[in-house]
């Protein structure tokens, strides 16, 4: 099992990113949350990784922080929650904010996560709302990708849609795209506008 990376960052599109250990090249998938804080192309880059292995698959997760990790596997045990959503819940609001959703029983700003609809939310509240108080500790720590150097805007509108966003709801959200944003600034004013709305 692969828990670990510390390497180069080659490439970075939403969600994807490849990072060069010694040679080999491993394509990840990570949250928006990892994404805001991840440094420039070629620069080295250390994320804890979650390794999934099916019989038709492998895939593989990277985060910066261990408590990303931790709910991205916590919010998987819940029936009915898959990596998708996972990755849209880390994407969508931090741990922090998830815990205080989770606590409050905030079951209508859960549904505006895409992929949860209200009956998945109520069963995040009822079956994480004990461990939620521990989400945020921790250490610190097969889609077309976007051409590199990509229009800001079309490449925060591609990775809205494979986080689960429908093209009329991004074409909302990039409303509060600003010129001169990066595409990391625009999804991050996206997801948070989404998630007050």
């Amino acid at each position: 099992m692969i828990g670990r990376l510390k390497g180069t960052l080659v490439y970075k599109a939403p969600p994807w990113l490849l990072i060069d250990v010694a040679g080999v090249g491993y394509e990840l998938e990570a949250p928006m949350s990892t994404f805001y804080d991840l440094p420039e192309a070629g620069r080295e880059v250390v994320l804890l990784t979650h390794h999934v292995q099916k019989e038709d698959s492998v895939a593989l997760y990277g985060f910066l922080r261990e408590a990303e990790r931790r709910l991205f596997r916590d919010v998987q045990k819940v029936s009915g929650v898959g990596a998708k959503i996972a990755l849209a819940i880390l994407s969508g609001a931090s741990v922090e904010d998830f815990a205080r959703l989770v606590q409050t029983s905030d079951v209508a700003a859960l549904t505006r996560i895409p992929g949860i609809g209200k009956k998945t939310a109520e069963r995040l509240v009822v079956e994480l709302r004990d461990r939620a108080a521990d989400f945020g500790g921790g250490m610190p720590g097969g889609s077309t990708l976007p051409a590199a150097g990509a229009d800001p805007l079309a490449e925060a509108s591609i990775a809205l849609q494979q986080l689960g966003y429908k093209p009329v709801e991004v074409q909302r959200m990039l409303k509060t795209a600003e010129p001169g944003d990066r595409a990391e600034d625009i999804i991050r004013k996206a997801l948070k506008s989404m998630l007050r709305n």
